[in-house]
């Protein structure tokens, strides 16, 4: 079964759950680790690289509030309707200025559902963050197709906000209304018109594919309708049952089931063709994009460099930590305010395991491991520290080898998980 970044969910999620999935693959529990502190001549590069006072970091900003909750989404938001969000949205910037000082790239606005904000509080959390680093190059909010006007987006991109991504899911009536979405397909149409009457030329839509009874055919004709929608960066996701989701209650239930994996091998390739000959080049394993057009922030993910969350159950990695605030909007919210910090878990990331972690979540990208940059991130030869996996794998046409890079092949992807694995600890 194709092994995607999991469905509709924030970057900052994305990464999180890859990260969470790194960690329990069982390789990476019954190997022996090497002491990379006590082999690596350069071992202080690496701790200096995913420091934060190494490089720019990205900024993701969880908004922990939605109209309502998708069948499938797992991941941490509660109802708008009835809560005080305008204190929520000072919240979020209250936990934002303690990073006064710290230089972002790239801003990334997620959910819960941001457009579930009433219009100006949206665009004031909107301008306050570029306010506060007037050197962001990429600046994306999430939207919901029935939750935007034309006032709505024209505020945004007067705040600076220059790259919207859309949760469209599906053109199909049918599907959209199985996965509880709240929005219609004429409101995604909609929505693309309406983002560029207010100014935006960057704009994606995230889509979903292997929903339960939907066929090759319904997924052929979402991916035909994006195309036509000219839209310059497409998601494609394949759904999972997350536990405490409706989804997966209805599962148990037996009232819906996967999609058959030969099936859902299927969509994936054939999205990845198709896009292709649209002139969307896969950039990652779920991501494609026109040239020049690839997320700035996912690609920070990918790379391994530092970022910051903001928000309720958000997610950092800076200063040789991942950190992950508290999932509880009230508890957050009352930290924030009395002055505390909000982390609900705080991981060390040691040298090992920050080599491995660049490793895995380098191999995502087309480009793969670029064997300069990681030797210079890590201070490692990426084609000697795991020669092991890299070998296997080429032998068996999963992987491939340039001098410059090391990378998984087009035979690859669809299994891309099981070799991953190889790489999350050292043999």
């Amino acid at each position: 079964m194709p092994s995607q970044a999991p469905f509709w969910i924030p970057w900052n999620d994305v990464m999180v759950e890859i990260v969470n999935r790194l960690l329990e693959c069982p390789d990476r529990r019954s190997r022996g680790r090497r002491a990379l502190s006590a082999r690596c001549p350069e071992q202080n590069a690496l701790r200096n690289s995913h420091g934060a006072s190494a490089e720019a970091a990205g900024l993701y900003v969880h908004v922990p509030v939605c109209r309502s909750k998708c069948r499938y989404c797992g991941f941490y938001s509660v109802p708008a309707a009835g809560r005080d969000t305008g204190r929520v949205v000072r919240a979020l910037l209250q936990e934002l200025d303690r990073y006064a000082g710290t230089a972002f790239h790239t801003a990334y606005v997620g959910g819960g559902s941001p457009t579930a904000l009433p219009a100006e509080q949206l665009i004031a959390l909107a301008r306050r963050i570029r306010e506060h680093s007037m050197r962001i190059d990429e600046f994306t909010v999430e939207c919901n197709p029935g939750q935007v006007e034309f006032g709505l987006l024209a505020g945004l991109r007067r705040a600076g906000v220059n790259r919207l991504s859309f949760g469209a899911q599906s053109f199909r009536g049918a599907e959209l209304e199985l996965l509880g979405r709240g929005h219609c397909v004429e409101d995604i149409r909609r929505s693309v018109e309406l983002a560029r009457r207010a100014g935006f030329d960057n704009v994606g839509l995230d889509l979903i594919f292997a929903i339960p009874g939907s066929t090759l055919g319904d997924w052929q004709y979402s991916v035909e309708a994006a195309i036509d929608l000219g839209v310059e960066h497409v998601s494609a996701y394949g759904l999972s049952f997350e536990a405490g989701t409706t989804f997966d209650a209805w599962r148990r239930e037996g009232r819906i089931s996967h999609v058959d994996e030969d099936l859902d091998r299927a969509m994936y390739e054939w999205a990845i063709e198709r896009l292709d000959a649209a002139g969307l080049v896969q950039y990652e394993i779920s991501n494609f994009a026109w040239p020049g057009h690839e997320c700035m922030h996912n690609l920070g993910y990918w790379e391994n460099r530092p970022f910051v969350g903001i928000g309720p159950g958000a997610a950092s990695y800076r200063d040789g930590c991942r950190t992950t605030n508290d999932a509880d909007i009230e508890r957050y919210v009352a930290a924030v305010e009395s002055g505390l910090e909000a982390p609900g878990e705080v991981q060390p990331v040691t040298d090992d395991d920050a080599v491995c972690e660049t490793a895995v979540l380098n191999l995502r990208m087309r480009a793969g491991i670029d064997l300069g940059k990681f030797h210079r991130r890590t201070g490692w030869d990426a084609m000697q520290i795991f020669a092991g996996p890299i070998q296997r794998h080429r032998d068996l046409g999963l992987i491939e080898v340039t001098d410059r890079a090391v990378r998984l092949t087009r035979q690859a992807l669809p299994i891309a998980d099981t070799i991953l694995c190889d790489f999350a600890a050292l043999e």
